[in-house]
């Protein structure tokens, strides 16, 4: 077992003596560092409250783990909180076998081992939506809960505007000639509300540059093989899980959050007045939410 490094601390007040330091919104200090889990370096960042429940964040896409900045602090008033790129995302070094929701699955239940952490509640937005769910199903008891949300799963495809044609495309090619950069600058002006910080907003464009955004769609590429095998998963996963959506999701619509809800023996679906990003745009209800709910509310989840 190789247990969750002390790495070093970091203020999170911007300071001009201190290059690299990190902003998080009303977060007093978070400590950043890379671990090699199963070989592959994996970027996470960690408040260790010595609470009894843990919350594990998975990064959406085309973000990083800088997408809890504004809910960190809340959250961490519930949880001790441990924050991950996943293996091709964000900072964290890709491996190709990898992107796809099954192998994914499995490298966040070695993680779990690997760091040592006993049933943990498990958030994992957009693309860690299906990872989580196969790590429940394929692991019976090994996470206390999962939240999750904004990630395609349903079957027939359920998926629209830019993310629909970056699954259709008929190969990487006309995605790679693109310029990373000003893909992600575009999927982030679909956020409503929320005004990323610029360490933010520097971390999501930096984090695809090169081939890693071409490559990271091979993992919403392979959901038309994935999600079924999915599908026909989900109604014996046991797990406590919190369905979240937006009800104007322009990649991943509403119908996505039902397909869940309605397979998931037990679990409870709630809707943000909110488009795909609802943890930033609508971060306050989010963290009010996922707080009740790991504080106890998911023994409610029938």
């Amino acid at each position: 077992m190789d247990p969750i490094p002390t790495p070093r601390r970091l203020a999170t007040g911007r300071c001009d003596s201190c290059p690299g330091s990190v902003t998080l919104c009303r977060v007093t200090t978070i400590a950043i560092t890379h671990q090699a889990v199963d070989g592959v370096d994996v970027r996470m960042a960690r408040h260790d409250g010595d609470l009894e429940a843990t919350l594990i964040l998975t990064c959406p896409w085309p973000e990083s783990l800088y997408a809890f900045e504004s809910t960190w602090s809340a959250l961490s008033e519930q949880a001790n909180l441990i924050a991950v790129d996943l293996p091709g995302y964000g900072g964290s070094a890709r491996r190709a076998e990898l992107l796809t929701p099954q192998t994914m699955g499995a490298f966040l239940v070695r993680l779990m081992d690997q760091w040592e952490i006993e049933s943990p509640h498990v958030f994992a937005p957009d693309v860690g939506t299906s990872a989580a769910l196969f790590a429940a199903g394929r692991n019976p008891g090994r996470m206390r809960s999962l939240i999750v949300g904004s990630g395609a799963v349903a079957v027939p495809l359920q998926i629209a505007g830019a993310l629909k044609d970056l699954v259709e495309a008929p190969d990487l090619g006309p995605i790679a000639a693109l310029d990373p950069r000003e893909v992600v600058a575009g999927s982030l002006e679909l956020i409503e509300r929320y005004e990323l910080s610029p360490a933010a907003r520097e971390d999501y464009l930096s984090s695809y540059q090169g081939d890693r955004f071409a490559e990271s769609c091979r993992y919403v590429r392979s959901y038309g093989t994935e999600l079924p095998i999915l599908g026909e998963l989900l109604p014996e996963i046991q797990t406590p899980t919190l369905v979240l959506q937006g009800d104007h999701d322009p990649y991943v619509p509403p119908a996505n959050g039902a397909y869940l809800h309605e397979r998931l023996p037990n679990s409870k679906l709630h809707a943000f007045d909110a488009g795909h990003f609802f943890w930033e745009d609508s971060g306050d209800e989010f963290a009010a939410l996922a707080s009740a709910w790991v504080e106890g509310q998911y023994r409610d989840a029938r």
